[in-house]
C-alpha cells in the first residue's frame, strides 16, 4: 500500500492495521460496527468520511496511524 493519506480508503486501514486501526477509527468518530457489512462505506476515503462529518480531526488520525 502506498502512504497513508487523505486519499487511504477505510477499508485499507482495516486490513492494515486491524483492531488497532479500528480503534483509531471509532476514536476519531467513524463507527466500523460489527462486521462492517456496509459495503460502500468500505471503499470510502478518510478525506470523504471527514468531508460528511463521519470522522473528526483527519490530520491527527493519519499521525497516529503512521506512528505504528
Amino acid at each position: 500500500m502506498a502512504e497513508l493519506g487523505p486519499q487511504t480508503r477505510i477499508r485499507d486501514i482495516l486490513e492494515l492495521d486491524g483492531e488497532r486501526g479500528r480503534e483509531l477509527l471509532f476514536r476519531h468518530g467513524y463507527d466500523v460496527g460489527e462486521g462492517f457489512v456496509d459495503s460502500l462505506s468500505q471503499w470510502q476515503t478518510l478525506e470523504t468520511a471527514a468531508r460528511a462529518g463521519r470522522l473528526r480531526d483527519l490530520d491527527r488520525l493519519l499521525l497516529e496511524l503512521r506512528a505504528r
